[in-house]
């Protein structure tokens, strides 16, 4: 094979000091194929939901979910409780499609309502936000509790919607915080927020922190907050850190 870099371009700055600029003995990027659309899980990805069954899920105490499954979705079951995957995640990108009920109830937080948490512990919100006013921070796409979204982005209700998110997990060196959570948050196509530094683990009607230090990994949790909120197409890519750049 002929030379498809060079040889004689100047050496790249720290920590890539080995290769040089077109450096044709640089590694290669993975081949991971695409799905057939934005949607479908690319070759790499984890499937956490198919529409068939709750095999990967449990309850947080671990027990069997009792969520509806038909039709290719999965459905919340009041006061059934909290869903995890039984999978362990770090930083990742996450694929999820959601619907809000058609019929219309309650207002505000009692509109819709769900979440989705990262490690189990970085809620990014579900909410039938189409024409339904509540605190900013806690409008669909909200960093629950800590930053409101840039935009809303809601489809009517009963519509399907889709979240894109990519999560960094917070690192630590002993009891000490050395980087936050961020999040990158798309829905429907639009972005919500981009890197978003997390003030720590998301709460209700609290100040967040990193005082209390948590594991590297933690599961996807979809919350039952008494609304029939469903669920679909849910896959995850394991990101690791990027040593080729």
């Amino acid at each position: 094979m002929s030379n498809i870099g060079y040889d004689d371009t100047p050496f790249l700055p720290e920590p890539y000091s080995q290769w040089r600029v077109h450096d044709g003995q640089r590694p290669q990027p993975t081949i991971v194929a695409p799905g057939a659309t934005s949607a479908d899980p690319p070759s790499d990805a984890v499937i956490l939901f198919d529409g068939t069954d709750l095999a990967g899920w449990q309850t947080t105490s671990g027990g069997q979910p009792e969520w509806i499954v038909e039709n290719g979705y999965m459905q919340v079951t009041p006061r059934t409780g909290d869903i995890v995957t039984k999978a362990q995640f770090s930083d990742c990108q996450l694929h999820l499609e959601w619907a809000s009920p058609v019929e219309v109830k309650g207002e505000g937080q009692g509109r819709g309502n769900s979440g989705i948490f990262l490690m189990g512990l970085y809620e990014v919100q579900v909410l039938d936000g189409y024409d339904n006013q509540t605190y900013a921070d806690g409008i669909t796409g909200a960093i629950y509790a800590q930053f409101p979204p840039r935009v809303n982005a809601c489809r009517p209700p009963g519509e399907w919607q889709t979240y894109d998110i990519v999560f960094e997990a917070p690192k630590y060196q002993g009891a000490d915080l050395v980087s936050p959570a961020y999040l990158t948050v798309f829905l429907n196509g639009i972005l919500l927020h981009n890197r978003q530094p997390a003030h720590g683990p998301t709460g209700h009607r609290n100040l967040s922190s990193y005082e209390s230090v948590h594991g590297p990994t933690g599961p996807l949790k979809l919350q039952d907050h008494g609304d029939l909120v469903k669920f679909r197409n849910i896959w995850m890519r394991q990101v690791d850190s990027y040593d080729q750049a």
